[in-house]
This record gives structure tokens, sequence and C-alpha cells, in this order.
């Protein structure tokens, strides 16, 4: 997506007395977790047209990729229904993050931007990245109650 988003939790952080790694690693696996599940599968029933030969859903959420200090090379061929491997390959690159990296979530599929701004898909007209960013204070939140006290 031609759109940022970034965000500083080294506030939260020092407030929580945590170790940073943990933090992050919590609230990233969230924000991906979250963008992946609203990203819509493909449902032929809902469309106004056929759907061509041989479709199958669940590519546009497969699309999903996490990359360390850039855009993650995923490809756009991938098929993922329920978005576990997608979710699970995401997670193995957050698990790689150390503290002076940035933290990449990006799709390279063609159609992404139709999906999250154009409303091309009735399953999720206000998109999934949008709505996941409005709730990242509450992955904070979660991450913060699931620290040892």
């Amino acid at each position: 997506m031609a759109k940022s988003f970034a965000l500083d939790v080294g506030e939260f952080v020092r407030k929580a007395k945590a170790a940073p790694e943990v933090v992050v690693r919590k609230v990233a696996t969230d924000l991906l977790t979250s963008v992946v599940l609203k990203t819509p599968v493909g449902n032929p029933s809902l469309w106004k047209g056929k759907p061509p030969a041989g479709y199958v859903g669940g590519r546009a959420r497969a699309s999903w990729g996490v990359g360390l200090n850039r855009p993650a090379d995923t490809s756009v061929t991938l098929v993922d229904k329920q978005g576990r491997r997608t979710i699970a390959r995401g997670q193995a690159a957050i698990g790689q993050w150390k503290s002076d990296d940035s933290i990449w979530i990006t799709s390279r599929l063609p159609y992404i931007n139709r999906l999250e701004y154009e409303g091309h898909s009735r399953q999720a007209p206000a998109g999934m990245v949008r709505i996941s960013v409005v709730e990242f204070q509450s992955f904070i939140n979660a991450a913060a109650r699931s620290l040892p006290k």
C-alpha cells in the first residue's frame, strides 16, 4: 500500500517497564492478525458477475507479508482463506525483530488499495488496515495486560 503507518511505542515501553521486544512483537502480531483476518475472502455469491474459471478465494488474505526494514517480498499468487499460514509467516518474521529494526506489514496485491479505499468488497467496506489502525491502542493495552506484574 502506498500509505504508511508508524508509531513510536518507546514511551509506553518505558512506562510499562517492560522489555521492548515483548511489547513490540505482541503489538505487531496483533496488528498483523487484525489486518489479515479483516481482509475479505472472495465470495462469488455476493458478486454482480460470475467469477473467473477456476477462481479460489483467499488471495488477498495470503498477500500480506511482514518485512524487517523494508516491505516484504510476498507472493501474490498464494491462497490462504483462513489466514493461518499468512499469520504464521508474519509471526516468524516478527520473531526476528531487533530493537533497531522497523516492521513493515504490506501487501503487493494489485487490487489491495481498491479493497482498502474504494469499497471494492462488501465484506470490508471501510477497509482492513484503517480499522486495524483504529484498534492499535487496544493492542498496546492488551500487550501491557499480558506483561508479568
